[in-house]
């Protein structure tokens, strides 16, 4: 798995409030990372930074993480925050000090990168206790939207690989077609 990467000529559809907010809620995901307002964060896979510009106030420096260019043009039409940097690269290969980040998140990406390679990266660059959240298309879903459900994980695979990697799985949330993980470094 990992191989699905949102279409970036779609990237309109990602700022659908509405259809986003359905999945998660700009609420939910702040009380998910519990960050401080000096905290380093990483949204992994930030697209059109939909989910980054409702993190962004709320902490000193967000690192919007994407492999494609296309989705960082589109960021800055719309309109960077000045304490978001745009960062193009796959996330088994982040730019970032060890131990750089406060936490990091995944909204609706966790399958593009789903790996150990990537999960090791982002625990590399997590400071001790960092959180990860990972809120994804959920393999027991549906597939009315999201990916095929092929290239989906369910939560307790997700947990399963978050754990194997060094993290400690505290909230897990299974939803009609997604899940919600979130874990901090042990």
């Amino acid at each position: 798995m990992g191989h699905h990467t949102f279409d970036a000529s779609r990237a309109d559809k990602l700022e659908r409030a509405e259809r986003r907010y359905r999945f998660l809620s700009a609420e939910e995901l702040l009380w998910a990372l519990d960050l401080s307002p000096s905290d380093a964060v990483a949204d992994l896979g930030s697209g059109t930074g939909f989910y980054t510009d409702d993190v962004a106030p709320h902490a000193g420096t967000v690192y919007a993480v994407d492999l494609q260019e296309e989705m960082h043009d589109y960021y800055r039409e719309k309109g960077v925050p000045e304490n978001v940097d745009l960062v193009t690269t796959g996330v088994g290969d982040l730019p970032l000090d060890d131990g750089s980040l406060d936490a990091a998140f995944s909204t609706m990406t966790y399958h593009e990168f789903a790996s150990d390679e990537a999960l090791e990266e982002i625990r590399r660059v997590l400071a001790p206790a960092g959180r990860l959240v990972v809120v994804d298309w959920a393999a027991t879903g549906a597939g009315e939207e999201g990916p095929p459900l092929d290239e989906r994980f369910t939560a307790a695979e997700a947990a399963d690989a978050v754990e194997e990697t060094g993290f400690r799985v505290e909230h897990e949330a299974v939803r009609p077609e997604t899940f919600l993980l979130v874990a901090a470094v042990e």
